[in-house]
């Protein structure tokens, strides 16, 4: 594997076990570039406060990150999110608007205006897709309507991509709408389908995860919770070669040999080479695309075709008496109509219990994006005093924060832009020429935690399967 962010150990892990279910024992190197496992997937432990410096969970409407949990013992740990996580706010006219989550609450909401709610309603008479690939913001609009697009859907983009709908694929970031409306000729009416689907199997019996989105999941002490027990599991972190992670060892490029596959690779500017049956590129695209030049030169130009957006997270402790606002909720998100520098804050204490101290609260602040990338290359100091200004503005904090922490991701969120889905089925196409290569990260299909676990399960599934067929062919 090179890569060991959570899909390079998660796909190592599931090798194996697949491996073991077929009768054999897999050997795995994972090799990370930095001196510790996780990727973006990183918890920073200050003052008694635990701040994610990049995501902060995962919906377990999607089993696959209950199961990676159990499969490697880490039920213990689960910490579920509180039941005030589910309010949600929106920045409109310069004041936090509640999300609504009923129809009740959706008509009374000052969200959206009364023409947008009606045109908003009008979503089952919405004019077919027409021919070719939509931008999100195109869907949205033709079936919504422009303030819904705007109120409803760009916030939940910045949340989720930091990315601009205008660009964005829908049928690449959002596929389950594109199924909906195909399956079902609209969103509402997909919806209510969804929903008696939902009642039919919670008749036949109790699911281990929730729904429709599902309720907001983490790991007592943080995210890297998770990459630390299956760098663990597999064996690692160590400083030399053999099985397992091996830290501070940058891949450099990959060939082909006689045999099978050598991932060339440095270590303190020192060269090595590492062999391989097969190998698994489980780092962000551009460097796939790099390391490909000379292994698979049809999938550079796709891989390196994938655009990735710079956020930058700043972090602020207050002591509880200096933020005058309830903090019932999970935070707030800000539409790009509204025209601010930031994308949103994140109420991390009032989120999970273990966040912040008795008497403190966290705040997570999220800025850049693919529409500010500017804002997230600033420097800290005016970085801060832009963070410090939006949250005196819209929740009236004026104190000095107790703690501050910048985080920066130059290339933090793949951006899956018009034309996503056929550079990924190029590039794939290009190493299926070259069997023992495999893709598996985020870049590809979905970048939440939840996706990366299925991916890694499915790659993992695929690289034993490979490799017991080369077995097989060549003892008979």
């Amino acid at each position: 594997m090179i890569g060991g962010g959570v899909s390079g150990l998660a796909t190592a892990f599931r090798a194996r076990e697949a491996a073991a279910a077929l009768g054999h024992t897999l050997a795995v190197t994972v090799l990370e570039a930095a001196s510790r496992p996780g990727g973006k997937m990183r918890t920073d432990l200050a003052d008694g406060l635990v701040i994610e410096e990049g995501p902060n969970g995962f919906l377990d409407s999607k089993p696959d990150p209950l199961l990676l949990t159990q499969a490697i013992g880490l039920e213990s740990r689960l910490l579920r999110s509180s039941d005030a996580a589910r309010k949600r706010f929106v920045c409109r006219d310069g004041r936090l608007v509640r999300l609504p989550e009923t129809p009740g609450a959706f008509l009374r909401s000052p969200l959206l205006s009364g023409r947008g709610k009606v045109r908003l309603l009008g979503e089952p008479f919405a004019p077919p897709a027409p021919p070719g690939e939509e931008t999100l913001s195109e869907f949205a609009e033709r079936r919504l309507g422009a303030e819904a697009r705007d109120y409803l859907i760009d916030p939940m983009v910045s949340g989720i991509y930091a990315g601009d709908p205008a660009r964005l694929s829908v049928a690449a970031a959002f596929p389950r709408v594109v199924e909906l409306e195909r399956e079902h000729g609209g969103l509402f009416r997909g919806m209510v389908a969804v929903m008696r689907q939902r009642r039919r199997e919670r008749r036949q019996g109790p699911k281990s995860y929730a729904g429709p989105g599902g309720t907001l999941q983490s790991y007592r002490g943080g995210v890297a919770t998770l990459p630390a027990a299956l760098a663990a599991s597999i064996g690692g972190p160590r400083a030399g070669g053999g099985d397992g992670l091996v830290l501070s060892t940058a891949a450099t490029g990959i060939r082909r040999t006689a045999t099978g596959w050598e991932v060339m690779a440095e270590t303190d500017g020192a060269a090595r080479t590492f062999p391989a049956d097969a190998v698994v590129l489980s780092c962000p695209a551009y460097d796939a695309a790099r390391l490909l030049r000379i292994a698979a030169p049809g999938a550079v130009e796709p891989l390196g075709g994938i655009p990735y957006a710079p956020v930058a997270v700043v972090a602020t402790a207050f002591a509880r008496d200096e933020v005058a606002r309830p903090l019932d909720g999970f935070g707030f998100l800000i539409p790009g109509t509204e025209r601010r520098p930031i994308l949103g804050t994140l109420w991390d204490s009032s989120v999970f219990e273990d966040r912040a101290p008795p008497g403190m609260v966290l705040l997570r602040s999220m800025a850049g994006g693919a529409r500010r990338p500017d804002v997230a290359e600033m420097p800290d100091s005016d970085l801060v005093a832009i963070v410090r200004a939006q949250l005196a503005d819209l929740m009236g904090i004026r104190a000095a924060p107790r703690l501050v922490r910048v985080y920066r991701w130059d290339r933090g969120i793949p951006q899956y832009d018009l034309g996503h889905l056929g550079r990924v089925a190029a590039a794939e196409a290009a190493l299926a020429r070259e069997p023992g290569l495999f893709l598996c990260h985020n870049a590809y299909r979905g970048i939440a935690l939840a996706d990366c676990c299925r991916e890694a399960a499915a790659t993992g599934r695929n690289v034993a399967s490979f490799l017991f067929a080369q077995t097989q062919e060549a003892h008979p």
